[in-house]
């Protein structure tokens, strides 16, 4: 019978893990993540075990180019323009409550 490699990560681990990542887990939640969490390390030890050297990076494979164009200026408001039908202003700004 084969040994199986695969780890199973801890109650305490999972813990860990959760705390890093500011949540509170339940018991059932503990174990379906203990469960979780499990599988995708054990699928990057396969994914680790293929090779990729002659393989060049990626980042994406549409063939599309930028399709973005370049900002162009029609029409601007003046600052007094703009700021003529404000309630509120400050100097040459718009005056708004603080938002932090």
């Amino acid at each position: 019978m084969k040994k199986s490699n695969k780890k199973i990560l801890s109650e305490k681990q999972v813990l860990h893990i959760a705390k890093l990542a500011n949540l509170e887990l339940t018991s059932k939640e503990v174990l379906k993540f203990q469960s979780q969490l499990s599988e995708i390390l054990n699928y990057i030890k396969v994914l680790k075990r293929v090779e990729t050297n002659n393989i060049k990076p990626t980042s994406q494979v549409t063939g599309l180019k930028n399709v973005f164009r370049e900002d162009k200026i029609i029409s601007s408001l003046t600052q007094k323009y703009a700021l003529e039908n404000s309630k509120k202003k400050t100097k040459d700004y718009f005056k708004v409550k603080a938002i932090f």
